[in-house]
């Protein structure tokens, strides 16, 4: 495939990212599947990966989450919240298994926890001496939406930690219903 084919795939596929996001974060419509989408995604990466000249500031495979709603105040993560990366084949699974190893300075055996993937709203809770304080999006990784008022209703939140609880606290998950 000529360059310029390879420029022209990664505009398609990123007009293709880009409505795809738009109809899932700010009109709540999707279209897309989520398995279509991290295959678009995952094609993107790959295409970005082989011609790095392709890869542009604004690219979904730079940005990390949606622009925080107006409707809510702003959360500011203490630290950035960034979303967790897929594996897709079997090359793919051991490459994770080496950079938890190297990371983790483990030598021996690791066990893991897999889970079906479960499309929620990434949410951190903020805790300060046991009792949930502040909670948030993940928005753009830096900065989300305020919803604490909100969490506390969600009854799995536990509103205050049982036994010694850290002094501060943030745990991150996905908030879904069923």
């Amino acid at each position: 495939m000529a360059v310029r084919d390879y420029r022209k795939r990664a505009r398609e596929l990123r007009a293709r990212i880009d409505e795809a996001n738009y109809r899932y974060h700010v009109l709540d419509d999707p279209q897309v599947s989520d398995a279509d989408y991290d295959m678009l995604l995952r094609e993107l990466i790959d295409l970005e990966e082989s011609h790095p000249e392709l890869r542009t500031p604004d690219s979904p495979t730079q940005r990390v989450g949606g622009t925080p709603a107006s409707g809510f105040p702003p959360y500011v993560h203490a630290r950035p919240m960034l979303s967790l990366a897929n594996a897709f084949d079997e090359n793919e699974l051991t490459a994770f298994d080496a950079r938890v190893r190297k990371l983790g300075g483990v030598q021996g055996d690791v066990a893991y926890t897999c889970e079906l993937k479960i499309d929620g709203l990434a949410m951190s809770l903020r805790y300060d001496n046991g009792r949930l304080t502040a909670g948030g999006t993940r928005g753009d990784g830096s900065t989300g939406e305020e919803v604490t008022a909100n969490l506390r209703t969600i009854k799995a939140i536990p509103l205050t930690l049982r036994g010694t609880p850290p002094r501060h606290i943030d745990v991150r998950g996905e908030a879904y219903m069923r």
